[in-house]
């Protein structure tokens, strides 16, 4: 039997932003049992955890009803081939970034991500497969961990794949950019969004590689990009390895993810789905928890 965790001498650095958290009903005392025995019965444990771990960081999701991204404003993410072939969505998209970037950076993980850090010292989860690109987990602590769709903390050159350090290109940005930097403060809203007026978009001066002068992006999977061949295997042999597949707030809306589904399902694997909202797997899979990701967890490790 694995250990339990107090919780009283962990040291959460997250805050609660209620505001970008679907609603919910409190946890039912059968399914922290449920999930406990599900967690504790397994040798080799994979979590899969999507946008909904991080809205208790501050980071908002896309698809939660009333508080999602989708529902708060009209942008929309960015797909790929807007980004290579278009220069303005390139400088629109980098004076998005270059704002928001210091908030962004500087979010804490939350209670979610300390308990699978804990839960991967502990045992029995072996691996974190994340779509998220908040660095999150890394933050704080989790060893082995997968980003499905990168890292928003590095960047990458569209035509050589350099790669390059997200703070050092800040630092650069500051420096080809110096009336915007001193203007960031103005386009911050409140629930974390940024508002840029189009002169600033215009004027924005984009990051290029220091390599071959080419365009840099972050080396994340845009909408309409493809998951690296690399990250796929990894993740098939992960989970082709576990024997339990924990979801954690992903609505598994993305191909990318729901084949992590279809794969556990094929391999008779054990698996678990927590979110608050429906998922695009729910009728395939017999184990649903609807209930917040970290009030639940804790629960499970009193």
């Amino acid at each position: 039997m694995y250990s339990s965790i107090n919780l009283n001498n962990i040291k959460y650095l997250s805050r609660v932003y209620s505001s970008f958290i679907p609603k919910h009903k409190p946890v039912e005392d059968k399914d922290v049992q449920l999930l406990k025995d599900f967690i504790f019965s397994s040798v080799n444990l994979v979590a899969l955890t999507g946008a909904g771990i991080s809205t208790e960081s501050g980071i908002p999701d896309y698809r939660s009803e009333g508080v999602g991204l989708y529902a708060r404003t009209n942008h929309k993410p960015i797909q790929y081939q807007e980004f290579i072939k278009h220069p303005h969505t390139r400088q629109r998209y980098w004076a998005r970034n270059f704002v928001g970037w210091e908030r962004f950076s500087s979010v804490q993980p939350n209670d979610t991500h300390k308990i699978l850090q804990h839960l991967e010292e502990e045992g029995p989860l072996s691996c974190v497969i994340t779509q998220n690109v908040d660095n999150l987990h890394q933050k704080a602590g989790s060893q082995n961990v997968i980003t499905l769709h990168g890292s928003a903390f590095t960047v990458i050159c569209t035509n050589c794949n350099t790669k390059v350090d997200r703070y050092k290109v800040q630092e650069e940005l500051k420096i080809d950019n110096p009336m915007a930097f001193e203007n960031i403060a103005t386009m911050i809203r409140p629930d974390g969004d940024v508002e840029i007026p189009l002169e600033f978009v215009e004027k924005f001066k984009t990051p290029k590689c220091k390599t071959c002068h080419y365009d840099l992006k972050p080396d994340i999977v845009f909408f309409g990009d493809n998951v690296p061949k690399a990250i796929v295997h990894q993740v098939e042999q992960t989970v082709h390895n576990c024997d339990s597949l924990l979801v954690l707030g992903s609505s598994l809306q993305v191909f990318s993810s729901y084949r992590i589904i279809l794969q556990a399902l094929d391999e008779c694997k054990n698996i678990c789905i927590v979110n608050i909202g429906p998922t695009r797997a729910d009728k395939l899979i017999d184990f649903k928890i609807a209930a917040k990701c970290s009030e639940i967890l804790a629960k499970v490790l009193l």
